[in-house]
């Protein structure tokens, strides 16, 4: 079921860039795209396709758009958008124009959200992702999930002090299980799926009932004992299981320490 405030959102995003960027498409993907949306909780994660390259000046307007919205609308501090060419598409490792974390960045568009797109992308404006996005291959797909656990999530393991965080234990977590997930079988699985994996790949369940009640309820304590506990045994798990999915490893990861 679709929530009125999310889509009386969009529905405002997409007529202020309009008349800003030549727009040809905008497209949904995440939770909002998967069916997983929890409002106020879930980002909002779109691409707006434009024919032409954003200029400096409509990159400035894009800016105040995003600002405007965050100020009038609460939901507006998690919409995130790419802005990308179809020119730009073929090439996975290029640079966009991207509105994310209530700033303008440039990053790439992954493979998993290709691929996420091209599988569920809900068309909020314009042409469907089918015949306008590149497909993005299986070895590609495979070589990006590994690439991102191997170069971003396990260096970020050893870094304690971000795991004291409620976005970095719920990131980690699910994306790992997304991520073992899609290497094992080559199907990309929502949030709420991963939720429901985790305890099969050994995860800690203390943990994984903790971000459950986060993203559906409530957090039952902000205890800072059991957030240095609860950092200890992501960060241990994470660890073993990242390793074990990239030296090759096909089952579950065996997780024996602190189950909680």
């Amino acid at each position: 079921m679709r929530d009125p405030a999310t889509e009386r959102l969009l529905s405002v995003f997409i007529q202020d860039i309009e008349p800003v960027v030549p727009l040809m498409a905008v497209w949904a993907h995440g939770s909002l795209a998967a069916g997983d949306y929890q409002p106020g909780r879930s980002d909002l994660d779109l691409i707006a396709v434009v024919e032409r390259e954003v200029l400096p000046e409509q990159e400035e307007l894009l800016g105040r758009i995003h600002h405007d919205l965050m100020r009038d609308d609460p939901l507006a501090a998690r919409l995130h958008c790419s802005y990308l060419t179809p020119a730009a598409m073929p090439d996975q490792a290029r640079d966009h124009l991207t509105w994310a974390h209530q700033s303008i960045l440039r990053r790439p568009v992954t493979a998993v959200t290709r691929r996420e797109l091209l599988a569920c992308g809900r068309v909020l404006y314009g042409t469907p992702p089918e015949g306008t996005l590149p497909p993005v291959s299986d070895a590609e797909l495979t070589a990006f999930i590994r690439t991102d656990l191997a170069e971003f999530w396990r260096p970020a393991v050893e870094r304690r002090s971000l795991w004291m965080r409620d976005i970095w234990v719920d990131a980690g977590l699910l994306t790992f299980a997304r991520a073992a997930t899609t290497l094992r079988t080559g199907r990309l699985i929502t949030k709420r799926e991963a939720l429901d994996a985790l305890p099969g790949l050994g995860a800690p369940v203390s943990v994984v009932d903790d971000i459950t009640r986060g993203r559906y309820g409530v957090r039952s304590t902000r205890d800072p004992l059991w957030r240095t506990r609860r950092a200890h045994l992501t960060r241990t798990y994470l660890r073993a299981a990242i390793d074990g999915t990239l030296s090759g490893s096909r089952g579950s990861v065996s997780w024996n320490a602190g189950r909680g």
